[in-house]
Order: structure tokens, then sequence, then C-alpha cells
């Protein structure tokens, strides 16, 4: 059982798991499933400031600082327990198109070269990680609701603004990754 569940699992049963997500929450207590949501409740609870944008009853939201608790701890110990200890498995054409930028480490789950304490202090470690947070939490924000929250539980509920948002964020990655993110690796 240890050896199945260090695996990848398969797109046909991974996926359907977490589509269930979806029924299973509304059919609970009629909840959202989002994970950007839950920052905001933690920023309600913990900030004493009179900011608008926080002041709502945070309470009735507890359950979804829990469900992102979980994903956590699960990490945890996923991470701890159920880590593969065999290299992540790379496409080789990746591995020949990355080796020219210095990306040669795939024994973790991030190129060791790109995410690290001293490559954040480079430009190029600088624009990726802190650009990039800022990017995906500005985004999040804009859109209303990150990728889980709109490509999961939007477009299974049949909204509008999250098919428009799903598109925006696969235009973004692909834009991003042929066209923005070489020039960037290559600082």
């Amino acid at each position: 059982m240890l050896e199945f569940l260090q695996q990848p699992w398969p797109w046909y049963i991974a996926g359907p798991l977490i589509g269930l997500t979806v029924p299973v929450l509304l059919l609970v207590g009629n909840k959202s499933f989002g994970i950007s949501s839950s920052l905001r409740h933690i920023c309600a609870a913990c900030v004493p400031a009179k900011v608008p944008f926080f002041q709502y009853d945070w309470k009735k939201e507890a359950w979804n600082l829990f469900f992102v608790g979980g994903i956590l701890l699960g990490g945890i110990i996923a991470g701890a327990m159920l880590a593969n200890p065999a290299p992540v498995a790379v496409n080789p054409q990746l591995v020949t198109d990355l080796a020219p930028y210095g990306i040669t480490d795939f024994h973790s789950l991030v190129p060791g070269q790109l995410f690290n304490w001293p490559a954040l202090l480079s430009v190029r470690g600088l624009l990726m990680m802190v650009g990039g947070g800022f990017l995906v939490g500005f985004g999040t924000r804009y859109a209303g609701g990150c990728t889980s929250g709109h490509a999961i539980m939007g477009l299974s509920t049949l909204q509008w603004p999250s098919l428009v948002a799903t598109i925006c964020f696969m235009i973004g990655g692909f834009v991003m990754a042929n066209l923005i993110l070489p020039f960037i690796l290559s600082l």
C-alpha cells in the first residue's frame, strides 16, 4: 500500500477525486471550494486594523481554515512519510532544453539551481520567487479567486466569470512558459 501511495496517481483516479470535492462540499453545507479566500480569513482574524476589506464575520468561514490546514498537514505528512526517494522523472527533451540555463539538478520536486536561498539574492531568483509570488497574489485578487476555485468549483457550477478566468490562466501560463520564462532563465 505504501508503494502505491508513493507513486503519482493516474489522471483518471486523481481527477475524479478532486472533482468529487465539489459536490461533497455543496451537499454537506453549501460550501464553495477555494484556497485563496483562507488568507483573507486569516487576516480578518489576526489583523486588528479597521480595514474595510477585513470587516466581516470570518468565523462563519472557519471551516475553510480547517480545510486549508488539512491540506497543509497532508502535505507535511506526504513529504515526510510518503516521499518517493527516486529522482523526479523529467522528460529528456526538457532536460536538454534546461541545460543551457544551468539547470541540471532534478533530484527534488523543484530544481535546486532555481529555488534556494542564494538564488533568491540573484536577479533571476528575485524575479521568479518574489515577482512570481506578487503576481500570483495580485492575479488571485484581481480574478476574484485562485485557479482551484475558478477551474474546479467555478467551472463545475457553470459560472461564466470562472470560465473567463480559467481561459486567462491558461493563456497566461502558455505565454509565461514559452516567452517570458526563457528570458528570465537566461539572466
